[in-house]
């Protein structure tokens, strides 16, 4: 089966599983990372299909996303294997999309092939700039988050356990906590440019959150 029709069925089930999301982490936002992604992999001269495909499926497994992530990445295993994708394919495909996230991150990740830095590098764009502030606000306030609380303060040193337990987080915080960092862990000079415009958006926003909070403007 070519690569085209492939890609296009592997859309046509994250488009499923992702239809009816509502923590941010939509089809939309599916898009738009596999448009940055495309972007990325054409500078970079990485494997289009292996980085496409990931980016399309890389929030189908996720366990903020879905209730059993064990059996969403067999249904995806599954998906692939009748899509006649190669077995070499569909383990690099699976190690990335189980691999890449922030949480993972911060126990020590092990290192991403270049589709897989450049699916990361794309899924943390969309984590910034207004299109990150407008996410972080709608995952916060999914899960019932306090706005804003100047007495908590920002955790350090998380580990993914400690990260993903929202009861000690603000939505002001992950600001802190995530998104000012994620412009100094791309792996891509592509990325690592589009950040620059992103970042100060986000610092920009959080400068008049601030201002405001305290009625100084």
């Amino acid at each position: 089966m070519k690569t085209d029709k492939q890609l296009e069925q592997i859309f046509i089930f994250a488009q499923k599983k992702l239809a009816h999301d509502k923590t941010g982490h939509s089809f939309s936002h599916i898009q738009r990372v596999s448009a940055l992604a495309k972007k990325l992999a054409h500078e970079e001269k990485a494997d289009t299909f292996i980085t496409l495909a990931s980016a399309l499926l890389h929030d189908t497994i996720d366990d903020k996303v879905v209730a059993d992530s064990q059996q969403a990445l067999t249904e995806v295993k599954h998906l692939l294997a009748l899509l006649e994708v190669s077995p070499e394919k569909v383990a690099i495909i699976t190690y990335i999309i189980t691999h890449m996230s922030f949480a993972n991150s911060l126990n020590g990740q092990e290192k991403l092939p270049l589709e897989g830095q450049i699916v990361q590098d794309a899924d943390w764009l969309d984590a910034m700039g207004a299109i990150g502030i407008t996410r972080a606000i709608y995952y916060g306030g999914h899960h019932a988050e306090t706005i804003y609380d100047p007495t908590i303060k920002p955790r350090t040193n998380l580990d993914k356990t400690e990260y993903r337990n929202l009861a000690n987080e603000t939505i002001i915080n992950h600001f802190h906590e995530k998104l000012f960092h994620l412009k100094d862990m791309l792996n891509t000079e592509g990325a690592r440019k589009l950040a620059q415009h992103r970042d100060a958006v986000m610092h920009t926003f959080l400068d008049e959150f601030t201002a405001e909070w305290n009625a100084k403007r």
